[in-house]
């Protein structure tokens, strides 16, 4: 009975709030570790350019009408939801921390981390930009250095290196503004990237080296593991719907009867399509019909995802990690559903590729809609809340018990009191004059 109330009370809600789609989605971490959705609303964003809020009206609007959905086909009310980050302006650095310790016989422990990671927020950054996440790569203790976990060890000098990432205020504020008109709390803001990691990578990806291409409809996002920790996340500031554009000039369509050319016909190399493909379209008000081979769009796409993964191989090779990505590349998001995409990324970067799907926490029975890749940061969003949630739950539970036991004491004393002074009544001498 206790754990479905910690289930019930461990539902969390997750809105990504992307360039093509605004998603609610609600559930909670079952018995098995696995994540129940319970409920998921799905619009069309109208609001949001390349990951950041362009419209404000239309988006808390798109936010909405996502969250009624979503709270409709869950039966649960929303008051406090997570939110994700991305967009051009997202940046990462890499910095050197110092810890100097006054007791060097005494074990480092989880307090001397959190003050390195505490001073990293510290760090002067430029007008308008703030640090959304702090993670430690390795550490050193005096002499010993490459030390990935260091608590439990003695020192005097605790350093570690960290990749800070940072983005503009402007930019979360208008996010939190968008959630907050729509009447809900924002309980916090993850960057995309490592919400779709979340979603789509298996631990033994992260620990022998992996690069994640999250190919949004506004922006593509990097983010490269290596030994379980990530090293690198890049925002390239464009994704699938330069593609459309792309499609929509070279072919002279409207930009819907390009996406559906994309979606339906497109393909990632002109080499594996057939010469003789012919695709028709009605034409304009008795127009004639306007016919485009299938290999001069093949061609159109290719050579836009050619100029994506030269940003991707170059931001492998800025990190440092080119020679040692085992596991390869895993592409994800909406645009990893173009046909022949991952012949494309192999022959590009030389790596080995596989479509990531977001069902790496999900429990059984998931439906098809949520394992397709264009939901991966939806997924890892609310795998991120619903830890949130479960922290949040357990330190309310204790609180709980802390009161508890204080009101126990409380009444324990009373009655003792109590005790105490009716013995002393009855225990009382006799009086002299009987």
């Amino acid at each position: 009975m206790k754990e479905n109330q910690t289930q019930k009370k461990s539902i969390a809600v997750a809105v990504d709030i992307g360039t093509t789609k605004v998603c609610a989605i609600a559930g909670y971490r079952n018995a098995y570790d696995k994540v129940e959705v319970l409920g998921v609303g799905v619009v069309k964003s109208e609001g949001v350019n390349r990951g950041v809020v362009s419209n404000i009206n239309k988006t808390v609007k798109a936010i909405d009408e996502a969250v009624k959905i979503a709270e409709a086909s869950s039966g649960v009310k929303f008051d406090k939801v997570h939110v994700g980050i991305a967009g051009q302006h997202i940046k990462s650095v890499h910095h050197h921390g110092i810890l100097v310790r006054n007791n060097p016989d005494k074990e480092i422990d989880r307090a001397d981390i959190d003050k390195l990671i505490e001073d990293m927020y510290k760090l002067v950054l430029p007008p308008g930009d703030k640090i959304l996440h702090v993670f430690p790569q390795e550490f050193s203790v005096d002499d010993e250095s490459k030390i990935i976990d260091p608590i439990g060890m003695s020192g005097v000098r605790l350093t570690a290196n960290f990749h800070v990432i940072t983005g503009q205020i402007g930019a979360s504020r208008d996010i939190i503004k968008c959630v907050e008109k729509v009447g809900l709390e924002v309980a916090d803001i993850t960057l995309e990237p490592i919400a779709s990691s979340k979603a789509v990578l298996c631990q033994e990806e992260k620990d022998a080296g992996v690069v994640l291409v999250d190919i949004g409809g506004g922006t593509t996002d990097i983010s490269i593991f290596k030994d379980g920790i990530i090293r690198h996340t890049s925002v390239i500031p464009f994704g699938g719907n330069v593609i459309t554009n792309d499609i929509k000039e070279g072919c002279m369509v409207m930009k819907d009867q390009a996406e559906k050319l994309k979606v339906k016909f497109g393909s990632a190399m002109a080499e594996e399509v057939m010469d003789n493909r012919i695709i028709t379209i009605p034409g304009f008000k008795g127009r004639d019909y306007k016919e485009i081979s299938e290999k001069n769009l093949a061609k159109i796409i290719e050579a836009r995802l050619e100029e994506i993964f030269d940003y991707v191989l170059w931001e492998i090779k800025r990190s440092g990690y080119e020679d040692t990505l085992i596991a390869g590349v895993v592409l994800t998001g909406g645009g990893s559903l173009l046909k022949n995409i991952e012949l494309l990324s192999e022959y590009y970067t030389g790596l080995p590729t596989r479509i990531g799907q977001p069902i790496e926490h999900l429990a059984h029975g998931y439906t098809s809609q949520i394992a397709s890749p264009i939901f991966s940061t939806s997924v890892g969003l609310l795998s991120i809340a619903i830890n949130y949630a479960e922290a949040e739950c357990q330190f309310d539970e204790e609180c709980d018990e802390t009161v508890e036991e204080e009101s126990e004491s409380i009444e324990d004393g009373m009655i003792q009191k109590i005790f105490a002074r009716t013995k002393e009544f009855f225990g009382a001498a006799t009086d002299s004059e009987f």
